[in-house]
Parts: structure tokens; C-alpha cells; sequence
């Protein structure tokens, strides 16, 4: 049996980029033996009003961000898959049969999950990784999606070591 490479993907539109993200990248690196992060960048995010910064603004912050962890890829795939839907950019990404996809995202997605298209077929093609962040943990615990997966192809990590979010970041 050939060992899949595992790679982690953490979408968003990184509006701005900040320690939170690069945090839990580290940490799920470290924590499921990763070899790479994709930050896949969107234009825009559906359920956000449109981003301050555009795209190639916010990818040179994403640049600046990562500084030297170059286990971390800073990808753009919209133009090459003609979609901003995730279940668009994991099928592209599943096309290489040899990684496994590890899906990150912060508690606060997790509460609206069921609301993204193919919410299920996105669960069963890749593992997803749920970091807490704080306030989040309760609400994302009780969510549709929480109680309705399959606790294999959903994990919880509690985590606490960020308390920063792009929103209060564009306030200041």
C-alpha cells in the first residue's frame, strides 16, 4: 500500500491574513503529520460582504505572514476551476490519487457548515479539522453539522492559543 501525502487546505479569503491562521497551520502540522498547508485564497467569501483588500493585495500579506514557513503554499485555484466553492477545489485537489486532504477551519465555520453546498460530500472526501476559537466552542458543539457527522471524518481541537479574527482586524 503506497502512503498517501498528507496535505492540509485552509480556505478562506485572508482578509487580512494573520497569526491566528499561521498558528493553526502550525499546529495542524504538527498535531496529524502533515507535508503542506494550501491557504487556497478566494476572491470572496459567499457569506461575507465583499473583501477591503483585493485579491493579489491579500495574497503579498499572506506572503509576509508565513514569512519563512515554506511547508505553507499560498494558492489562488478560482481561475483554474472556474468556482469559489470548496467542493469544487477538493475534487480538483483529490484528481492527485496519491494525498489525503486534511480541511481546516475555525469553530465559527463549523456553526454554519451545513449552509455551504455539498456540505456532506465535503466530509466524506476529506478529513475536517475544527480549531476552537474562542466564543465559538458551545455554539459549534451544538451545531447541525457537528451532531449530524461522522466524529471520523470530524475532529475538535481545542485550542486557545489565537483570540484574533480577520473582522476585528480590518475595525482597527
Amino acid at each position: 500500500m503506497i502512503l498517501k501525502k498528507r496535505i492540509g487546505v485552509l480556505g478562506g479569503s485572508f482578509d487580512p491574513a494573520h497569526k491566528g491562521h499561521l498558528a493553526i497551520s502550525k499546529e495542524a502540522k504538527r498535531k496529524f503529520k502533515l507535508k503542506n498547508i494550501i491557504w487556497a485564497i478566494t476572491k470572496k467569501n459567499p457569506f461575507k460582504t465583499k473583501s477591503s483588500l483585493n485579491v493579489k493585495e491579500r495574497i503579498k500579506f499572506c506572503k509576509k505572514v508565513i514569512s519563512s514557513n515554506k511547508f505553507i503554499k499560498i494558492r489562488f485555484y478560482e481561475n483554474i476551476i472556474k468556482s469559489n466553492r470548496t467542493i469544487d477545489l477538493i475534487n480538483f485537489l483529490r484528481k492527485n490519487k496519491n494525498i489525503e486532504i486534511y480541511f481546516l477551519m475555525g469553530a465559527d465555520n463549523l456553526i454554519n457548515f451545513h449552509k455551504w453546498y455539498k456540505w456532506r460530500s465535503i466530509s466524506k472526501k476529506c478529513k475536517i479539522i475544527v480549531f476552537d476559537r474562542h466564543g465559538y466552542k458551545k455554539s459549534s458543539l451544538k451545531s447541525k453539522t457537528y451532531k449530524s457527522l461522522n466524529q471520523k471524518n470530524l475532529t475538535f481541537i481545542k485550542f486557545n492559543k489565537v483570540n484574533i479574527s480577520s473582522s476585528q482586524l480590518r475595525k482597527i
